[in-house]
């Protein structure tokens, strides 16, 4: 034994609350924290704009070919299918704007696939 005790090898609480404290009053990181949440919301909100108006371009894409496809000799299920895609879109274009943008952008990829897979029926 080298006859050390524990309390000179392990600090005691004493020492332990005075470290604490000293390390409570360094603020150094709270502006860190504030800049952090400022840039996610940020990008919250620069990815509910894209999906909003992601949702809006494919809603109105989507209504304008089913209605040239309308008016056309093509088989009734060509427009229907650009139609429902585009009413995907338009769901996908609310839930965005709602701040469900992993929902709309899983929204926007099925709308789109409707509208494609009416393409192949053109």
């Amino acid at each position: 034994m080298s006859g050390r005790t524990d309390s000179d090898v392990r600090p005691g609480i004493a020492e332990v609350a005075e470290t604490a404290e000293v390390d409570d009053m360094d603020d150094s990181g709270d502006m860190d924290d504030v800049d952090d949440v400022a840039d996610h919301a940020e990008d919250a909100r620069r990815a509910r704009w894209v999906a909003t108006g992601t949702g809006v371009l494919l809603t109105l894409a989507g209504l304008a070919a089913a209605l040239l496809r309308l008016t056309g000799s093509k088989p009734v299920v060509v427009p229907a299918a650009y139609a429902v895609g585009a009413g995907v879109c338009a769901l996908a274009a609310v839930l965005g704007a709602r701040g469900r943008t992993r929902r709309a952008l899983w929204l926007l990829v099925a709308g789109t696939m409707i509208m494609a897979l009416g393409d192949q029926f053109d």
